[in-house]
């Protein structure tokens, strides 16, 4: 699912406008990366949380020519499903049988 279409599904949803639909999806992503910016935990009560985790620095190997060298530390973004959300996911996920 795009951007566009949760943003199609708002506006069915809602009755808002086009354009205002895309903007309340625009202002939703914008207010979760401001957050995790600033270094804080967002939580969706029945969805998830996304959170900041912190890698270190590491070495790693170019496997083509063996050089070695250090991947810098970063931050990289978690999302930890919710269990209502992850038990929703799991019923309407066929079973490999």
């Amino acid at each position: 699912m795009t951007k566009q279409e949760v943003a199609n599904l708002l506006r069915e949803k809602t009755g808002l406008s086009q354009k205002q639909a895309v903007e309340a999806v625009e202002i939703f992503l914008a207010a979760i990366k401001d957050a995790l910016k600033a270094g804080e935990k967002v939580s969706i009560v029945n969805f998830g949380t996304f959170l900041l985790k912190a890698r270190r620095a590491r070495r790693a190997r170019k496997p083509s020519t063996g050089e070695q060298f250090m991947v810098p530390p970063k931050a990289v973004v978690i999302f930890r499903p919710g269990k209502k959300f992850r038990k929703e996911v799991e019923k309407s996920t066929p079973s490999e049988s």
